[in-house]
């Protein structure tokens, strides 16, 4: 009775002890993952999409990834559709669009929506009522911050480039940390 007993009260613990990389993603070639496989390094996550005014920083992003991927930084792209219908391709689609156009090298994952009641759970956890950086997802090219620890820093607007002296201070800033 007593193993029963502890057995449950650790299920339902770790059920509160939910973190990030917990979170089911697929892949955007469809395969299960999450971000459990990045636990140790700085995640900067982004909402992306392939018809927009940002789109060009995807080239920002590749070239940030290139600069810090050995110190530990990885940077993860979740295509969402939400914001004014500007990624409305498949996965095979935007995949061929962002290693063709910007040469993108980083994790991509299958399109997510990170606002409103079908909003992703890791996103949820972050941006949502109880969340850290609560608030909502203004428009494509959102940044989220993540520490070495899965815990979330900070967000940056769509406005914020990749080669924002911002963003690389709380890149780096978190890198050493």
């Amino acid at each position: 009775m007593k193993l029963l007993t502890l057995t449950l009260m650790t299920a339902i613990s770790s059920l509160h002890a939910s973190n990030l990389y917990d979170h089911k993603l697929k892949t955007i070639d469809g395969e299960e993952t999450s971000l459990s496989e990045h636990k140790g390094k700085v995640i900067l996550m982004v909402n992306v999409a392939s018809r927009c005014g940002f789109t060009r920083q995807y080239k920002g992003l590749e070239e940030l990834y290139q600069k810090y991927k050995e110190k530990g930084l990885v940077i993860c792209g979740f295509p969402c559709n939400q914001f004014g219908g500007q990624e409305p391709g498949s996965e095979s689609e935007i995949k061929e669009f962002c290693s063709t156009k910007f040469g993108v090298s980083f994790p991509m994952y299958s399109k997510i929506d990170v606002n409103g009641p079908t909003r992703h759970p890791l996103y949820e956890e972050i941006i949502g009522d109880n969340g850290p950086l609560k608030g909502k997802i203004k428009w494509n090219f959102g940044k989220i911050l993540i520490g070495k620890d899965g815990k979330p820093i900070d967000r940056f607007g769509s406005m914020t480039s990749p080669s924002s002296g911002k963003l690389i201070k709380a890149i780096e800033k978190s890198l050493e940390g």
